[in-house]
């Protein structure tokens, strides 16, 4: 009888685990991928507002990263403790970042402002050689910078043009001979076909980060609103989007890959630590 006594607590337990483990729903993964059981990685508390994140093609040991406050680059591994940052301009609302042709860094700031410096500056304590696109895209909310050849491009967030249940604004930037920025396309991305409400039972899509995969070419937009991932092929077509488990995607506002195919999520941290979830290319 004490025997029964003793076990029986921990009978219901195991039995309570099993039966949360079962329910517990899962989400829709891209080919190639399991969005459910990302690897983590824990920031530091300077990074806590961590808004954009990529990588430099070829040294791809090091990630590199910006937040939303501070004009800083940090550079950083995220198996390990070692973040280290480049002051390349003041406080402001910087939303992401890219790498251009493997030569040039491109800040994009909320308001559509873009700085760009050359990658041989990051590691000085301060940045000088910045150039300051100030206002180059049209009146808006922008937070997603790719680069695309020599090209940038910009995702806007909320643009007064858009209808935000069925388009997005797009823009491509080239840097021309004498540091000159200019806006060269702009289009829009039909994005009917998303069939998903945010947390207060609305249909939107605001995106908040943009990469491209360099394994089977298509374009990986971050939606932080509703907890989104869309996917469009080479010409921009919209094919497939995926829900994503907001008690894993807490804040999700940078997205970015290595050459592997292997994709990187940064979550802001809010009220607690921000993390980057990395989920491997499976083949």
């Amino acid at each position: 009888m004490n025997d029964l006594k003793i076990t029986s607590p921990v009978l219901l337990l195991l039995f309570l685990f099993f039966i949360s483990c079962k329910n517990k729903q899962l989400y829709k993964s891209p080919e190639g991928y399991n969005i459910n059981k990302p690897e983590k990685f824990v920031m530091k508390s300077s990074l806590r507002e961590i808004s954009g994140i990529t990588f430099i093609k070829g040294k791809e040991d090091v990630l590199y990263a910006i937040e939303d406050e501070a004009g800083k680059l940090f550079s950083l591994t995220p198996e390990s403790d070692n973040l280290t940052y480049s002051k390349f301009g003041k406080k402001g609302d910087y939303e992401d970042l890219t790498i251009v042709n493997n030569k040039m860094v491109a800040v994009l700031k909320s308001n559509g402002s873009i700085y760009m410096f050359s990658v041989n500056e990051i590691g000085k304590e301060k940045i000088d050689s910045v150039k300051e696109y100030e206002n180059i895209l049209p009146e808006g909310e922008y937070e997603g910078l790719a680069a695309y050849s020599t090209k940038l491009i910009a995702l806007c967030k909320n643009c007064p043009g858009d209808k935000e249940k069925k388009e997005v604004s797009i823009y491509t930037l080239q840097q021309f001979p004498g540091d000159s920025l200019t806006v060269t396309n702009t289009f829009k991305v039909d994005i009917t076909i998303i069939q998903t409400k945010d947390e207060n039972g609305k249909e939107k899509f605001h995106p908040s980060g943009i990469a491209k995969n360099p394994v089977t070419h298509e374009w990986y937009i971050i939606s932080s609103v509703n907890k989104l991932l869309l996917i469009l092929d080479e010409q921009w077509k919209a094919t497939a989007f995926y829900p994503l488990d907001p008690s894993l995607f807490k804040q999700p506002e940078g997205i970015a890959f290595n050459s592997k195919g292997d994709l990187y999520i940064s979550n802001e941290g809010g009220d607690g630590d921000a993390n980057i979830l990395l989920f491997r290319y499976q083949k």
